[in-house]
């Protein structure tokens, strides 16, 4: 019976953890940043999009400033997608079916790198949520995503050649460290809030953010 005890507390320890960071989360979610946007003249169109789990901002490249587009291979594609994330888990994790243990804890738990996922796109889709911006919206949400590249000495960014998962996206060196607590779904909201941009207090998750712009 002492061994029962021992082992239920011990269970409950371990299942402690990850209910209070849900539960922290479902909370923070909730609380909006920026409810009343006071920016006049919304007169821009970005995008949100996410495959289920990972959360991406998608700009038309009409949107995207001089100093962002820099380097970038956009080639006449009229959308393009950014995404950030912890550099082993985007190379080694291309679909759910390669998930492991080993890169989900490393990618959680672990300092590593990380990088900008740049998807590009010639017609807008359907599932993507449309979001509103200001003249000053845009172009705070153009600076934190520079911000979020590795800049070399001439301003240049680096791009992992031939590690896309498709003909139609690149990756590139960035800065931060991902974890539990800044994910790839924070990245965004992080760029949302820094923006004035409608956003929650915090979210790890793709659907506390896309949520506040669902009608």
């Amino acid at each position: 019976m002492r061994i029962l005890k021992k082992l239920f507390k011990y269970i409950f320890y371990i299942l402690l953890v990850p209910i209070s960071y849900l539960l922290v989360s479902l909370i923070l979610m909730t609380v909006t940043v920026n409810k009343n946007n006071k920016d006049s003249g919304l007169r821009h169109t970005i995008f949100l999009n996410t495959n289920g789990v990972h959360l991406d901002v998608v700009l038309p490249v009409q949107h995207v400033n001089e100093d962002l587009l820099k380097g970038l291979n956009i080639n006449d594609n009229r959308y393009v997608s950014f995404g950030w994330g912890e550099e082993n888990f985007y190379l080694n994790t291309p679909s759910w079916g390669d998930l492991t243990f080993k890169n989900a804890f490393k990618a959680m738990f672990l300092k590593s790198n990380t990088l900008i996922h740049l998807t590009k796109y010639n017609t807008k889709s359907d599932n993507w949520v449309e979001v509103k911006l200001s003249d000053n919206q845009l172009k705070r949400l153009n600076q934190y995503i520079l911000k979020s590249f590795v800049l070399n000495e001439d301003d240049s960014k680096t791009i992992l050649k031939g590690k896309g998962y498709a003909a139609n996206d690149d990756f590139y060196k960035a800065n931060g460290s991902y974890s539990c607590f800044n994910t790839c779904n924070s990245w965004v909201n992080s760029a949302f809030k820094i923006s004035g941009l409608k956003s929650c207090y915090w979210t790890p998750f793709d659907f506390g953010l896309i949520n506040k712009y669902k009608n």
